[in-house]
């Protein structure tokens, strides 16, 4: 007998499907669409300007009279500030690297136009934020990854204000710092997981208080979705306190997480005082048990992480094996450090 409720519920299932791919990419069509607009109306009036002899007093009159007329036309949207903003969205993007775009002609006709045109993908509310970043590796590395992770203009200020960028900058040489601002954050080696410091400001513990490891573990597995951003592309939570056995001793990692795309497992353990060589020794274990009774043959090595309040440099450089691509040791801040703060980091982690 044929279930019609059944066949009704799968076309259903495709139908839905369709329409909400198709009002996603109506979505993101009239995005583009604005943007483009934005990019112009900025080319129009920068153009406009450097006719203009006393441009500083005479963009200042135009605008006024620009803003006063579109809004008259169009409502809202056109002030002098967003006017300003749109002129700087051109200067900005205007030397970043382009490609054709398409355009509708005044009969409708879809041409090919002789300019090129930057690819936006992110949202005007995105695009404000990025502008305001001085350095254009800089800005374009948190442009590739809010479109690459899909982050929200609330999540893209939370890297940039945790400085991503710089912590990142710290554990790479100068080839493969120019890769971020060409491809983002690319995962190919276990090290490249890794960040110093982890920024944990959400934990909202204050920098000089008094917790132990068991606090900080609860409260990063209130705040999971918080810290699967800090730690970065890829990551999927296991478990917390895992345990395993051998020759009757109980052991048990603090948190266990698996990253997708380097098909490794990542044990972390938490450490609220400086990191010894114990703390080093014992993250060394975990891992080669997870290597020998863990892992499948088809994953790759596991990575071990101590994140740690304080550390010797020098003490985990000798603890740890000559060429160690497996075992690091990482600081965690639990406020918001100043870019001074994070300056002095990277020069001192290139000393």
């Amino acid at each position: 007998m044929i279930d019609n409720n059944l066949i009704a519920k799968h076309l259903y299932t495709q139908i839905a499907e369709l329409i909400t791919k198709a009002r996603e990419s109506v979505a993101r069509h009239v995005n583009q669409t604005m943007l483009y607009s934005y990019y112009e109306i900025g080319r129009m009036i920068v153009e406009d300007e450097q006719k203009g002899e006393e441009r500083a007093e005479y963009g200042k009159r135009v605008l006024q009279a620009l803003s006063d007329q579109l809004t008259q036309k169009f409502g809202k949207g056109f002030s002098v500030s967003n006017l300003e903003q749109m002129r700087m969205f051109f200067l900005v993007y205007s030397k970043s690297q382009t490609l054709s775009g398409k355009f509708q002609s005044a009969d409708n006709e879809e041409v090919q136009a002789i300019k090129t045109l930057p690819d936006f993908q992110l949202s005007w509310s995105h695009y404000l934020k990025l502008m305001r970043i001085d350095d254009p590796q800089e800005r374009k590395f948190y442009e590739i990854e809010s479109f690459s992770n899909n982050w929200s203009l609330r999540e893209m200020q939370r890297q940039y204000d945790s400085a991503l960028y710089q912590r990142l900058v710290l554990s790479r040489d100068k080839e493969r710092v120019k890769d971020l601002s060409i491809k983002g954050q690319l995962l190919q080696r276990p090290e490249d997981t890794v960040k110093d410091p982890y920024i944990l400001e959400f934990l909202g513990l204050p920098e000089n208080s008094f917790y132990s490891e068991s606090d900080i573990e609860q409260r990063l597995i209130n705040k999971l979705e918080h810290f699967l951003l800090e730690l970065g592309k890829g990551f999927a939570f296991i478990g917390r306190q895992v345990r395993f056995t051998f020759n009757e001793k109980h052991f048990r990692v603090d948190l266990v997480f698996y990253n997708r795309i380097l098909k490794s497992f990542v044990l972390i353990d938490l450490k609220i005082g400086e990191i010894s060589h114990q703390d080093i020794g014992q993250m060394q274990m975990y891992v080669n048990y997870y290597d020998r009774f863990v892992k499948l043959p088809e994953e790759n090595k596991t990575i071990g992480i101590v994140l740690c309040r304080d550390k010797d440099e020098t003490l985990v450089e000798i603890t740890l094996p000559e060429n160690n691509t497996q075992i690091f040791a990482s600081l965690y801040k639990t406020v918001l450090p100043s870019k001074e703060e994070l300056k002095q980091l990277i020069e001192n982690k290139n000393q």
